[in-house]
């Protein structure tokens, strides 16, 4: 059964800051998605479609991203390149409020301009 679905869009070059100020990616990121990335754009790119998850998680859920710390979800990609979603701390216990076992599915895009993410939790 699916809960929620939600999308978020965002635009890379906002991360540019972010990436050369990097109390600013401590801030939003748990250090288990932060990018080593050589290159500023690909790391602009990395964050921009992650914060876009980090909302539409928010979206699909139906409480926004108000209640729990954004550190408390995020995305690690599989060996074959697939982003998982993982909830931890009060975003768990808020997306566990909502239903049992959830599965959550994301989608990451992105290009130079824009990134987006797409989210659906579904209940087992």
């Amino acid at each position: 059964m699916i809960i929620g679905i939600g999308v978020d869009i965002t635009k890379v070059s906002r991360f540019e800051k972010w990436v050369k100020e990097s109390h600013m990616i401590s801030r939003f990121f748990n250090e288990r998605e932060r990018n080593d990335s050589s290159s500023s754009q690909s790391a602009c790119e990395h964050y921009a479609a992650r914060f876009a998850a980090k909302e539409a998680f928010g979206k699909a859920l139906g409480s926004g991203i108000i209640g729990f710390d954004l550190k408390d979800i995020y995305i690690q990609n599989e060996a074959s390149g697939k982003p998982c979603f993982f909830v931890e701390g009060k975003a768990l216990e808020l997306l566990k409020s909502k239903c049992e076992n959830p599965i959550i599915h994301v989608s990451l895009s992105h290009e130079k301009e824009y990134a987006t993410a797409f989210v659906v939790i579904e209940s087992r």
